[in-house]
């Protein structure tokens, strides 16, 4: 980001770049930034508040009146104590011949439909897996915990690729189920902890990892420090 702050500075156009990691963005040294101490994935910080993420936009604004290198701190910080859940009522079973994790993905599609009409496919899945297909994502997943080889279950890709859409068409559905936005983290931690294809996902991790696999492999199909 900075990298290409410079480059836009020296065509003639102005920049300002934030960043969430102060570190980061002294280190990276912007021609302008703007630190905003809020959690990753929501760079102007409150989902629905417009007054405060105009707030926001306006000191990043601000600092294009700067004619020397300038790295602020926006006022307000915004922190997840790791705590706060989603509370989402997932679909009753409709298939019993399903595996559970199956029977859950394929009843969310609804919801998950209704969130994308209403938001758009921001962070839903289609990057490595169609929202057609994660149902069958989410059963090679299964196979995976009960011992079925990587390579020999149907993961349609790179394994954390695959993860991140399964959890990214979960935690879209769960958008419209909640009907609120929820704390930044709070839908990952729901979708690891109350879902079955969460459970299938970290149960299919761990089993790569005890038979050894490559830790890039199996490591990053969960976020590191859930």
């Amino acid at each position: 980001m900075s990298v290409l702050a410079h480059v836009f500075e020296e065509a003639g156009i102005a920049t300002v770049a934030l960043g969430s990691i102060g570190a980061h963005i002294q280190g990276t040294a912007p021609p302008r930034g703007l630190w905003c101490d809020f959690p990753l994935g929501r760079p102007l910080g409150k989902p629905n508040d417009p007054e405060f993420q105009h707030r926001v936009l306006a000191h990043a604004l601000g600092l294009l009146g700067s004619s020397e290198p300038v790295v602020e701190k926006f006022a307000d910080a915004i922190t997840d104590d790791g705590t706060d859940t989603m509370v989402c009522e997932l679909p009753p079973r409709h298939d019993p011949s399903l595996h559970p994790a199956v029977d859950e993905a394929n009843g969310l599609r609804p919801a998950y439909d209704r969130a994308v009409a209403k938001l758009g496919n921001r962070t839903g899945a289609g990057r490595t897996v169609a929202a057609d297909d994660i149902g069958a994502a989410v059963l090679a997943f299964t196979k995976i915990a009960e011992g079925t080889p990587w390579k020999e279950a149907g993961i349609p890709g790179i394994p954390a690729r695959v993860a991140q859409d399964i959890r990214g068409y979960y935690e879209t559905a769960a958008l419209a189920l909640a009907e609120h936005a929820p704390a930044a983290w709070a839908g990952a931690r729901w979708f690891f902890t109350s879902t079955e294809a969460g459970r299938a996902i970290v149960d299919a991790r761990q089993a790569m990892a005890d038979v050894g696999e490559k830790h890039p492999i199996w490591f990053y199909i969960i976020p590191g420090d859930m």
